[in-house]
Formats: structure tokens, sequence, C-alpha cells
């Protein structure tokens, strides 16, 4: 049975909030591509709209919106998701994993798309994160 960790952005506040999900909440991303949007219900959002943005693999490799399908791919990139060049006209050959979520993902990012009445704080309690906050810890 399938389990993730979703990172939920709030645009607004700049907050993110992690909350573990699997069972029946999961299913609900199984089969669904990146820039797709999910009910919110699936990670206590009850009324809002998620949208996928991204994610990774139990080995760290990032998910790719322009790779198909939940496999693992070699792709030649100059840049983006998955490769930094160093300099101009570089090119890399990576593994990374398709759009598709799959069994394999371990973590899915969401933002919030859609709000409902509730506010986010409230729903999700503890955990948010400002965007400042995160890069101190490190």
């Amino acid at each position: 049975m399938a389990s993730f960790q979703v990172v939920v952005a709030d645009p607004e506040t700049g907050a993110t909030y992690q909350r573990d999900v699997d069972g029946q909440d999961a299913n609900r991303f199984i089969g669904r591509s990146l820039g797709q949007d999910v009910d919110g219900g699936a990670v206590g959002l009850d009324g809002y709209t998620l949208e996928l943005t991204g994610g990774s693999d139990d080995a760290g490799r990032p998910m790719r919106e322009d790779v198909d399908g939940p496999d693992l791919r070699e792709v030649l990139l100059t840049g983006g998701v998955g490769y930094d060049p160093s300099r101009d006209g570089e090119r890399k050959r990576v593994t990374v994993r398709g759009a598709e979520v799959s069994d394999a993902v371990a973590q899915i990012n969401a933002k919030i798309t859609g709000r409902g009445s509730t506010d986010v704080e409230e729903l999700l309690g503890e955990g948010g994160e400002d965007a400042e906050d995160a890069d101190d810890e490190e």
C-alpha cells in the first residue's frame, strides 16, 4: 500500500506544511500527474484544492513534468529539475522519474490553488514553517 510525505505550500503566507499520508488518502494521489489538481481533504485541508508541483522517489530522484509515465528514464538535460549546469552548453544524462505519481514516489510537493472557508493554520495546526525560517535551520 502506498504512503507519501506530502509537502503543502501556502503561496499567500509562504508557509509549508508536511503531512504523512497513507491508505485511502494516499490512493487519491496515485495515477495523478504533475500539474493536476487534487482534493485537499487527503491531507486534512477539507474544501481546499491542491496542485501537484513536484516530488521525488525513495532514492531521491526528482519527478519531471516533461517525462511521461511513472517509470525511471535516463534523459539528456541542459538544466531544470534534476540538473544545474555549471557552464553554458553543458549537458548531462540524468536518471529522473516521470510525472505520474506511483507507489515508488516517497515525497509529493503541492501548493494551494483553491481555498476553503477555514484557515489553513486551523486545519493543519503546528508544523507551518515560513520560507525564511526553513533556510535558517539548514
